[in-house]
């Protein structure tokens, strides 16, 4: 007997009717002190884990055996060991920690401390921190540039980014944006960086060698008041293409071509969207809504939200992985 050969076509059909993603999803909650487990297969939820006062970003380690959550009510890193889904240790952060980025080691985070005005660096490795930079007042945004060369951390209050050299660990040029900037995120070539500001209600694109803006983007969505615009998260796809920007107390999440810099659609999503993240191939993208303690996930290649699901009280950060 001849085996079996699906046609082109039929085997489209399978790869349509294949499994949901393996993934797993983390979302941190700010009002009860837990991150959300949640199975990408069946967009279900799996588990929760306690952790901290307050906590907001979270970020894996290196090989993802480990997810760092900034505790900042408890001036401290927790850490998840995600074979079991504890809480398996803790690390010093400095003050208020509110963003964090893990160093090309692996082995180094800088943590914006929001009530400090200064930049923390931690050695994970010794469990120590080991400098701190000066910075403008309330740091939020972190990010830091493919060669591990410059950081960038946005002052909420001053309305700056600030540009700081890794090696030397220090602030080597400031860049003035709109009102109360929260998030950065460098391009893939690191030839530019992207900072929203909330209550400018602005992306600002900035060339990463000269520190000059070349483009602010703004938004507007009818029937949503232009106060409501407020952008915090951003998320670049990894082959340059497309952005995508959280447009806070708006419900929306802004689809951005990147060689253009014109949005191109709104996807409604749930209230306040605040936090951003890819599922691992990009297919689709997890928001965090707080006010309605949810998260959405849109399909990227539907361009549609295909589920809300509902988490701890407000929702900040999340993250997945395969």
């Amino acid at each position: 007997m001849m085996p079996f050969r699906p046609s082109a076509a039929a085997f489209l059909l399978l790869l349509a009717a294949s499994p949901a993603l393996a993934e797993t999803i983390y979302v941190t909650n700010e009002k009860d002190n837990t991150v959300s487990v949640i199975d990408g297969a069946s967009l279900t939820l799996t588990d929760t884990i306690k952790v901290g006062r307050r906590p907001r970003d979270l970020m894996f380690n290196a090989d993802k055996s480990l997810i760092f959550v900034c505790v900042g009510d408890d001036d401290r890193i927790d850490v998840i060991d995600t074979a079991t889904n504890k809480v398996s240790g803790r690390l010093p952060s400095g003050p208020d920690p509110e963003r964090f980025v893990l160093g090309p080691d692996g082995k180094t985070i800088y943590i914006a401390n929001e009530n400090d005005a200064a930049v923390s660096i931690l050695d994970v490795p010794n469990r120590k921190v080991v400098g701190e930079i000066q910075v403008g007042v309330e740091p939020e945004g972190m990010a830091l540039s493919p060669d591990g060369k410059t950081l960038i951390t946005t002052s909420e209050t001053t309305s700056m980014a600030h540009f700081i050299d890794t090696d030397a660990r220090k602030v080597v040029a400031n860049v003035l944006v709109d009102t109360r900037p929260r998030v950065a995120q460098f391009t893939r070539d690191g030839k530019l960086a992207w900072v929203s500001s909330e209550v400018g209600g602005t992306v600002a694109v900035i060339d990463t060698a000269a520190h000059k803006i070349v483009k602010k983007i703004a938004f507007k969505i009818p029937g949503v008041p232009k106060e409501a615009l407020q952008p915090v998260g951003i998320r670049l796809t990894a082959e340059g293409k497309r952005a995508y920007v959280a447009l806070g107390p708006a419900n929306h999440v802004a689809e951005i071509d990147a060689a253009t810099f014109e949005v191109v659609k709104y996807h409604l999503v749930g209230q306040r969207v605040w936090g951003l993240a890819f599922s691992p191939d990009e297919s689709r993208l997890y928001t965090t809504n707080g006010v309605s303690s949810d998260i959405s996930v849109i399909d990227l290649q539907k361009g549609k939200v295909i589920k809300s699901l509902g988490v701890g009280k407000m929702p900040w950060g999340v993250v997945a992985k395969p």
